[in-house]
């Protein structure tokens, strides 16, 4: 199945995640990702959700989303003329046999330790959803105990603020 992610400049008023999660609700798309914070203004917030479906059914979303009064704009993210990105937090658990092929496994990713006890690693990542998910693949050779994923982030590429571009749908 196709997926899409929308970057949605929207008011920053009470409810508005809820009434911009009940459209995709309402037409049924599952949300994969979801993404929620203020701009560089406090009045507007950034939200990004990853979606799966796309088409006709995907742009009627929109024109719904557009109806929305809190909405201010709505961007289709393309790969190609963004900087994406995603945390992860994963806890792995700590055997003394297994540390080295952990940190091994850590620095082929680039991911880094920001907890360490005698029963638990905590490692960081900051990439793309591609690597991230290679990651935990490589690292369900050990224990782990618990991940934690931000979800996807986006800017645009170029000096054109969201708000102000005018292929925006």
């Amino acid at each position: 199945m196709s997926g899409f992610t929308l970057a949605i400049l929207v008011k920053n008023e009470f409810g508005v995640l809820n009434r911009v999660t009940s459209m995709f609700r309402r037409r049924r798309f599952s949300i994969k990702s979801l993404s929620v914070s203020e701009t560089e203004t406090t009045a507007k917030s950034r939200i990004t959700i990853v979606s799966d479906g796309g088409g006709r059914e995907k742009n009627q979303l929109i024109d719904q989303l557009y109806k929305l009064p809190v909405v201010v704009s709505i961007l289709e993210i393309k790969e190609e003329e963004c900087i994406t990105s995603e945390l992860l937090l994963l806890k792995v658990e700590n055997r003394p046999e297994l540390r080295s092929d952990i940190h091994a496994a850590a620095e082929a990713f680039g991911a880094k330790i920001v907890d360490y006890t005698r029963d638990s690693v905590v490692l960081q990542m900051v990439g793309s959803s591609r690597s991230i998910d290679a990651f935990i693949e490589v690292m369900q050779d050990y224990t782990v105990l618990e991940i934690c994923r931000t979800g996807v982030i986006s800017l645009e590429r170029g000096s054109i603020p969201m708000e102000k571009r005018t292929e925006i749908y």
